[in-house]
């Protein structure tokens, strides 16, 4: 026997189909997901083919008229490459507990992990190489990148650091760079993709301060790499010092297979010489009293 259509069942029926989706929550799973689908550049179609699902299961799902169950979150957000913390926000929104562990750096459980980094740095001595953590924020150096920083104003280096700030800053580097116009515009692409995939507000107001710093007077475009045969393969780093100019080409380190929300989000950034002139420089720096090593 078919249920009768009544006024009310109309009345209910037109609250749900057009109320209620206005008063989902902005946060929800399915907006979280959404969000990073198109993040991601990926149409609902190619998202549900990558994850083996149906496109209406995944159009329901971020509408929010099916929730996702808690094998469904982590399928697709590994299927959007989301960082284990805003993964562990995913879950959370779609009430399920988050899986990834975030501990300090600091924690005594993370000691092992804290034993390789410093032994990694200090293994490319006498290279300049440090850890920093997604903000850019310097976790551990090793003795090379004192040597570089002298001359660094002390509030820049006082309490926490950040490195681009250090890099770019009047009072930090800045003056020290040679090529400072393509080293600047390498940090803003290389910062303004990381926005992109984190979608991290901290890192969007970095670039804007960094932005905002004015350029040395005597900063120029110079086009080292082409005569050093780097073009193809990176923008060097190229430094002012006693020992004439220093040649670096970076390199970035992550630990790819991370479960730790506080690991996955360490990199580790190593400075090789570009020519031999840099390398006997090191070599010869680093016969030196050692300098204090940088404190994170």
């Amino acid at each position: 026997m078919r249920p009768s259509i009544t006024p009310e069942v109309i009345a209910k029926d037109t609250w749900q189909r057009h109320c209620r989706p206005m008063l989902k929550d902005p946060n929800s799973a399915g907006d979280l997901l959404r969000d990073w689908r198109q993040r991601r550049r990926l149409s609902q179609l190619a998202l549900a083919v990558d994850a083996d699902i149906s496109q209406r299961h995944l159009s329901f799902v971020e509408s929010g008229r099916s929730l996702p169950s808690r094998d469904m979150v982590l399928r697709l957000t590994e299927h959007l490459d989301v960082p284990l913390r805003e993964r562990n926000a995913i879950l959370m929104a779609a009430g399920f507990a988050p899986i990834y562990r975030d501990r300090p750096l600091d924690s005594p459980d993370l000691a092992g992990a804290r034993a390789v980094i410093q032994r990694i740095l200090d293994g490319h001595d006498p290279h300049p190489a440090l850890a920093v953590d997604r903000h850019w924020t310097m976790l551990a150096a090793n003795r090379a990148v004192g040597l570089l920083m002298a001359g660094v104003a002390g509030h820049l280096v006082a309490g926490p650091v950040n490195v681009l700030r250090v890099s770019l800053h009047p009072e930090g580097l800045a003056s020290r760079v040679v090529n400072f116009r393509d080293w600047r515009s390498h940090i803003f692409k290389r910062l303004s993709h990381e926005i992109d995939v984190s979608a991290d507000p901290q890192l969007s107001a970095l670039l804007d301060e960094l932005k905002s710093y004015p350029v040395p007077y005597e900063a120029r475009t110079m086009r080292h790499a082409a005569s050093t045969g780097h073009a193809d393969i990176a923008v060097p780093l190229i430094l002012t010092s006693e020992a004439g100019p220093l040649s670096f080409l970076s390199t970035t380190t992550v630990f790819g297979t991370a479960t730790d929300v506080t690991l996955s989000e360490v990199t580790i950034e190593a400075f090789f010489p570009a020519d031999a002139e840099t390398s006997r420089a090191m070599a010869d720096m680093a016969a030196t009293p050692a300098p204090e090593r940088p404190s994170p």
